[in-house]
């Protein structure tokens, strides 16, 4: 009796052992019809009912590697865009799996994908693959509210205006199948063709200066198309966001077409500012704006037309016209001034804005693929800018004006952006790129404000660029270098010449369990802009100049981060800090001129910050409950030639989802995430957004409301200059307690295609026109 128990034991010791016992699953891809490595296919580990466990993608040879599985029953999906997606069932595995070569078929009818029914993430050192989850999908309609669901670290959806941002700041990157995007095309998305997100927090020199790039991976018909809307508009004021599209495909070709508009309206707009001028007479004037309601509009229209053309599987062409235009025909204050020191001197103020600008633009891209893993890339973007302002100030006291200023601008810029890249990939996953780009403008501006102004500038940026990126065990590193040649010339002025070196180095070990940490340092150029170097003065009020500078200088920006990230189950959390400096930064300054004060830029002393910014998540509990909060901390140090300041803002984000059957409700809400540059403090925005939507198939309605429990939406400036100091508050009466009603529907028809993957774009969306205006 007593071997039986002892037997007993040990057998159940040994099937506990089996079944505790953590396994490996590896395999290699291929293509069945040329029997060569298919890289980046999606590898999806999922239980018999669905569940995801698992997920990676292949190397360059082909090959992938699933860890720490335990015993069970499985099913590994594998797909790619252009293939049919492969199903292998694994039915109690108990130690280690090689697949062996596994062929995927071209996908000829119809790709069907891989249902994910918890959102997932795969980390690599340079980006982050996020597969959405089937109940995201079925509460989504287009591929921004999609992005809001999933909540990733760092991205901002402004619930105002569909706008994705990076939270604090910087340039955010929006691709599709590698393609540069505008967000009327994320919009156009639909979810069930999404197969994953690609995340890059840490893109590579060939991005350019961007901080994050997102890049939709989705499947594309072969014929046939879609077609759909997205509309919302508020209910109790003129405000709205609408989008239609339309794209169809025929065999090697595909045509696009998107239209956007936004229009606003209000007539709740105000401002109050105080000011203190210490004069050149050694006088004081304390004098403060009692803001009244004035009108507000404007009128934004984008529009853009597509054709792609793949004549072989190695190579692609791409043309793109985009026309963009902004009319405001009001941005209209008024109030009345008061001088603190006497309150019965008062006069009446108007300030009347009248702006517009048309950028019409033409980008043309070619891909080429090569053998041993090359590929080249070139593209060639011009755009045309036309922008006109007018501006109307007035001050009187019982109908008699004291100040009557008129601001009339107008300027014409071109430019023309060309880019060529080599890319060279290497076993195990290392890399090498080479880049050139060549940006060159051309401005006309034409100011008349009383006198008669016209300035003709030539600007060229010329950057080369070499990276290359190698793996080490668990460290991953990406080493780049690039040379910056910049020079501006105005009419009349000697030609300004400046080259300098941009190193980069990025450092990533992955550590135990789903957590890694990177440590990151570059050097980038900062050149001035057109409208900056104009030498130009325009009258802002009665006692305030503004003044171009025409001897600026480019600098340099020096930055190092380090990020520490840990992901367990539904719980996430992030940590990151940097340091940035940059010495003879462009920054504003004020001076005494006579019985003026002017308002100019130059190159200042220095500017730093320090940052801090903690990341937590929770969610998707059982793919329904979702919750995100990040804190964090700016400490600015910005040293002028006549001026020192220091300041530090706290903000945080809080996001919260929660998804059911069709429904879903979202809650989001932001504090000022501020800013300090020179001598002025830019306030964010602090907002809350709820909205509670319904899903049916292809058709989504919603209703919202826009700052439910506040009536005091406001934005404020302020300037700490010694001169002429203000505090500022714009408001927009219309933008608290706004209420929104909001539809969209998207069909598609047609079988499935593998579409080329585009891989790089560029736009100049710089309008090379000073400021004006208060």
């Amino acid at each position: 009796m007593r071997k039986i128990v002892i037997i007993a034991i040990l057998t159940a010791s040994m099937v506990q052992g089996v079944f505790a016992q953590k396994i490996m699953i590896k395999g290699t891809v291929k293509d069945a019809a040329s029997r060569k490595a298919a890289e980046y296919v999606n590898v999806v580990l999922q239980t018999a009912d669905s569940v995801f466990v698992g997920g990676t993608t292949t190397d360059g040879k082909g090959g992938f590697l699933l860890n720490k599985v335990y015993a069970g029953d499985y099913l590994l999906a594998i797909s790619s865009v252009g293939y049919r997606t492969q199903f292998i069932v694994l039915d109690g595995i108990k130690q280690n799996v090689n697949l062996g070569e596994i062929l995927l078929e071209d996908d000829a009818v119809a790709m069907e994908g891989v249902t994910v029914s918890a959102s997932a993430q795969v980390s690599q050192p340079d980006r982050k693959l996020i597969f959405p989850s089937e109940r995201q999908m079925k509460v989504s309609t287009n591929g921004v509210n999609l992005l809001q669901q999933m909540m990733l670290p760092r991205i901002q959806i402004n619930p105002m205006n569909n706008e994705i941002g990076v939270l604090g700041g910087g340039e955010l990157q929006l691709r599709i199948n590698g393609a540069k995007a505008e967000i009327e095309e994320i919009r156009a998305l639909q979810p069930s063709d999404i197969i994953r997100i690609e995340y890059h927090d840490n893109p590579g020199l060939r991005y350019g200066n961007a901080e994050v790039v997102l890049d939709y991976i989705v499947r594309r018909p072969d014929t046939g198309g879609n077609f759909g809307m997205d509309l919302t508009q508020g209910m109790n004021t003129m405000w709205g966001e609408h989008n239609v599209f339309g794209k169809v495909n025929h065999k090697k070709s595909e045509f696009g077409v998107s239209f956007y508009t936004g229009p606003r309206d209000f007539y709740g707009m105000y401002r109050d500012n105080e000011e203190v001028f210490h004069l050149a007479d050694g006088t004081t004037l304390h004098r403060i704006e009692e803001g009244e309601p004035g009108h507000g509009s404007m009128f934004m229209n984008n529009l853009s037309v597509n054709y792609n053309l793949q004549q072989t599987e190695n190579s692609l062409f791409s043309a793109t016209f985009r026309l963009r235009s902004n009319s405001q025909p009001h941005m209209d204050y008024q109030g009345v001034l008061v001088n603190v020191s006497a309150p019965d001197d008062k006069v009446d103020m108007i300030d009347r804005t009248k702006n517009s600008w048309t950028r019409p633009s033409l980008d043309l891209y070619y891909q080429q693929g090569l053998k041993n893993k090359q590929l080249l890339i070139f593209n060639v973007v011009g755009t045309y800018n036309r922008e006109k302002s007018r501006r109307l100030y007035q001050e009187s006291l019982q109908g008699e004006l004291l100040t009557d200023i008129h601001n009339n601008v107008s300027g014409d810029k071109y430019s023309l952006i060309g880019e060529a890249i080599y890319e060279k990939q290497f076993s195990k996953g290392n890399s090498l790129s080479f880049g050139l780009r060549h940006t060159q403008s051309f401005a006309n501006n034409e100011y008349r404000n009383g006198h008669y102004y016209e300035t003709d500038m030539n600007q060229g940026d010329t950057y080369a660029y070499g990276e290359y990126r190698g793996k080490l065990n668990k460290l991953d590193y990406r080493l780049g270098v690039g040379v910056t040649r910049s020079y501006y010339k105005q009419s009349g002025d000697d030609l300004y010449e400046n080259y300098s070196f941009n190193p980069r180095f990025v450092l990533h070990y992955t550590l135990p369990g789903n957590s890694f940490i990177r440590w990151k340092s570059d050097i980038s150029n900062a050149s001035p802009s057109l409208g900056d170097l104009s030498a130009v003065e325009q009258m802002v009020d009665s006692l305030q100049i503004r003044r171009g500078n025409p001897n600026l200088k480019s600098y340099l920006r020096y930055h190092t981060e380090l990020t520490y990230e840990w992901q367990k189950g539904i719980f996430y959390s992030s940590l990151w800090g940097a340091y940035d400096y940059q010495p003879k930064a462009i920054m504003d300054e004020k001076y005494q001129d006579g019985d003026k004060i002017v308002q100019t830029w130059d190159n200042q002393k220095d500017w730093q910050k320090l940052s801090g910014r903690l990341t937590l998540r929770v969610g998707p509990v059982k793919d329904m409950l979702q919750f995100s909060f990040t804190g964090g901390v700016n400490h600015y140090m910005s040293h002028g030639n006549m001026y020192s300041h220091t300041y530090t803002n706290w903000y945080c984000n809080a996001m919260v989802s929660f998804n059911y059957k069709q429904f879903s409700l979202f809650w989001q809400m932001n504090t000022n995430f501020n800013k300090f540059w020179g001598e002025t403090l830019s306030g964010g925005e602090n907002i809350q957004m709820l909205a509670m939507y319904y899903t049916h198939k292809n058709l989504r309605v919603g209703l919202g409301a826009f700052n439910p429990f506040t009536d005091n939406y406001k934005q404020q400036t302020e300037n700490w200059n010694k001169y002429a100091s203000y505090k500022k508050a714009n408001y927009v009466k219309e933008s608290s307690q706004m209420f929104l009603a909001s539809v969209s529907y998207h069909f598609s028809f047609g079988r499935k295609f593998k579409a080329g993957q585009r891989k790089v774009n560029n736009s100049d969306n710089d309008s090379g026109v000073m400021s004006t205006g208060k």
